[in-house]
C-alpha cells in the first residue's frame, strides 16, 4: 500500500515526539548537575509526558503499516530506559539522596534490575499489564526528593523496589489497561497536573505532594486487586 506524503510526516512526527524524550533527559541530567532539582523534574515531567501520549498517536496514524522498517517500540525503550532509569539515577548520586558509600552499589541494582525488567519478553503482557515494578524511577525519587526523607531511607525504598522488579506481579498499564481504564486515565490527568503546578512553585508545597501520593496508592491496590481477581 502507497500511504500519502502527509500521513508519512505524520508517522516520522510520532517518532521523532518519541525521541525528543532524549534530549530532554540530557537537560535534566544538566540540571540536575546545575544544582537546579525544580527544573531537572519539569524535564523529567517532560518524559512522562511524552511517554503517556506517543503509543496512542502512533496507534492512531498506524506507524507500524506506515513505517514498517522503524521498530517504534524498540525506540520507545531505548528511550525509556534512559528517562526512566539513567535520568534520574543521575540526581539520586549527585544530589546525595542515598548514603555516599552505598550510592553506586544501589544505583548499579537500581540499573540492572531495571534492564532485566525493559528485556524480559513479558515485560508488556498481550491483555496490557507490566510484569514486575515497571521502572518508575523517576517517579519515586520525585517524591522522596519532594517529601525529604532521610538517606538511608531512601536507600532502604530503592532496594526494596528492585527487589519487586523481579515479583512477577502484573502492574496497571494505564493507557491500556481496559479495567476501570477512564478512572485511571482520569485520575491520572488531575495527578499530573497537580505535580507540576506543586513543581512550579519556588517550594512545593509539601501537604499537595503528600496528598498526590493517592494516586499512586490507587495504581498498586488497583494492580493488586487484578493480581489477586
Amino acid at each position: 500500500m502507497t500511504w500519502s506524503p502527509a500521513r508519512r510526516a505524520a508517522a516520522w512526527g510520532v517518532h521523532a515526539l518519541t525521541a525528543s524524550s532524549a534530549p530532554a533527559g540530557v537537560a535534566a541530567i544538566l540540571a540536575t548537575i546545575d544544582g537546579n532539582s525544580r527544573t531537572a523534574f519539569l524535564w523529567m515531567a517532560y518524559t512522562i509526558a511524552i511517554d503517556g501520549v506517543d503509543g496512542t498517536l502512533a496507534r492512531a496514524v498506524r506507524v507500524k503499516d506506515v513505517l514498517p522498517f522503524v521498530d517504534g517500540a524498540r525506540l520507545d525503550d531505548i528511550v525509556d530506559y534512559f528517562t526512566y532509569v539513567i535520568v534520574p539515577m543521575v540526581f539520586v548520586v549527585v544530589t546525595g539522596m542515598v548514603p555516599a558509600p552505598v550510592a553506586l552499589p544501589i544505583v548499579a541494582a537500581v540499573c540492572l534490575a531495571s534492564g532485566y525488567g525493559f528485556a524480559q519478553t513479558a515485560a508488556k503482557t498481550a491483555d496490557h499489564y507490566f510484569t514486575g515494578f515497571p521502572s518508575y524511577w523517576n517517579l519515586v525519587v520525585f517524591y522522596l526528593w519532594a517529601l525529604g526523607w532521610a538517606p538511608w531511607a531512601n536507600a532502604a525504598l530503592l532496594l526494596v523496589l528492585v527487589v519487586l522488579v523481579f515479583v512477577p506481579v502484573r502492574y496497571v498499564y494505564p493507557s491500556r489497561t481496559p479495567t476501570l481504564r477512564p478512572l485511571t486515565v482520569g485520575l491520572g490527568v488531575v495527578w499530573s497536573a497537580a505535580l507540576v503546578w506543586a513543581l512550579l512553585q519556588p517550594h512545593p508545597p509539601r501537604d499537595v505532594v503528600a496528598a498526590s501520593l493517592a494516586y499512586p496508592i490507587y495504581y498498586f491496590a488497583l494492580s493488586l486487586w487484578l493480581q489477586r481477581r
